[in-house]
């Protein structure tokens, strides 16, 4: 007798490693106590929320007693959140944006997974480059898609358009991208972005449907020595822009994020009429109330990128003697396992009081991620046991 259906019962057996390894490490903490272990499993801001944050939370809490303070509203969320939302991504994508252009959802998974709903078809085909954020697969098969991995270009995980466009058919529906990337720290360049985007406009044609090019970007905020996040929306009219608020704000537990189409998609009306109905029948039904005030009273804030900035230095001080390439954007490392067997090296880790996550769980074998959204001091204690390890593979 079995109470799960079929494919959640083989997601369950395949669950996340992130998970598995952040399990992992309450059991060591439990065990051993939390100042004794060294946990990057999990990408969960620590920073606290500006003040902006704060104050949008005093202020509301004055009128929490109004009637339909707390009620429903148009499933695509606030009307003045949106405009407010949607001039601040005019000036960050380069594009003039309206209200009618952008959807609030419930974080940025519920973005993707309203915008999953609303165009693929059973075997629509959702192309990625790998490593990528274990959870797109789920989110693919979610709605009756299939999830398709192309390598990033070795040791630089910078897009291989080319290994992309070899791997485009006319069943593809959808090529996300995530930059700066989860788990790699990689920014793509605007030239990549651009040639991206050309290419998708001739598979468009030749397919006789849009392949739409979705770029989830929840680290856009976040890029070191002078990087920038390129725009996506000003290339391609199939492009759309997903994020949240969950890292910029340290706001992961309160699910606002949001889904930005390209102004000059000719049918963007018919589109945004589509996500604004799969943002209720998924079941989410309209994104939070509290996140939109908070949000909209925030939106020209961010945590402290400084912080994040010196716990990179840090962390590349520790990983002396590893082979990783410096993120450019993101709070992740990536390095080489030692020894070239990324769980094996993981669970080597477990043995120093130390949580990582297998490459394996990106898509990516031979490597493993380190999320240094953790105090400084943790980056540093971790030092000798990352040697030890290290050593114990040599």
């Amino acid at each position: 007798m079995t109470i799960l259906a079929k494919g959640v019962s083989a997601y369950v057996e395949k669950t996340s490693w992130i998970r598995r390894m952040f399990e992992a490490g309450g059991r060591l903490k439990e065990q051993y106590g939390t100042q004794n272990v060294c946990d990057f499993s999990l990408g969960n801001p620590d920073l606290p929320a500006p003040r902006a944050v704060a104050r949008a939370l005093r202020t509301f809490a004055e009128h929490a007693e109004e009637p339909f303070a707390f009620g429903y509203m148009p499933n695509n969320g606030f009307a003045w959140a949106r405009k407010k939302l949607a001039a601040y991504l005019s000036v960050e994508q380069g594009v003039a944006l309206g209200a009618d252009d952008v959807l609030l959802s419930c974080g940025a998974a519920g973005g993707i997974n309203a915008f999953f709903r609303a165009v693929l078809n059973p075997g629509d085909e959702v192309v990625s480059f790998a490593p990528y954020f274990v959870e797109y697969g789920f989110y693919t098969e979610n709605h009756g898609g299939v999830f398709k991995a192309v390598a990033s270009k070795k040791d630089t995980f910078a897009p291989d358009i080319i290994g992309l466009e070899k791997a485009l058919g006319p069943k593809t529906r959808v090529v996300l991208i995530n930059s700066p990337n989860n788990p790699t720290g990689v920014v793509y360049s605007g030239k990549d972005i651009a040639t991206l985007a050309g290419m998708l406009e001739g598979k468009s044609l030749e397919y006789g449907n849009p392949v739409w090019l979705v770029s989830d970007e929840p680290y856009r905020f976040l890029t070191y020595d002078g990087v920038r996040t390129p725009p996506v929306l000003p290339l391609y009219p199939f492009a759309v822009c997903i994020g949240s608020f969950s890292k910029n704000l340290s706001l992961p537990g309160e699910r606002i994020g949001y889904v930005a189409i390209a102004p000059h998609l000719q049918q963007k009306a018919k589109l945004m009429a589509g996500l604004t109905l799969t943002n209720r029948i998924l079941g989410f039904v309209n994104p939070p109330v509290v996140g939109q005030h908070l949000m909209a009273a925030a939106l020209e804030s961010h945590v402290d990128i400084s912080v994040y900035a010196a716990r990179r230095q840090a962390m590349a001080e520790t990983l002396a003697g590893y082979d990783f390439q410096m993120p450019m954007g993101a709070f992740y490392f990536f390095p080489k396992a030692p020894g070239g067997n990324d769980i094996a090296f993981v669970n080597r880790l477990l043995e120093e009081k130390i949580l990582g996550v297998p490459g394996t769980g990106f898509g990516c074998p031979g490597y493993f991620r380190l999320a240094f959204c953790v105090d400084e001091s943790v980056i540093r204690k971790a030092g000798e046991g990352f040697a030890r390890a290290r050593a114990a593979f040599a």
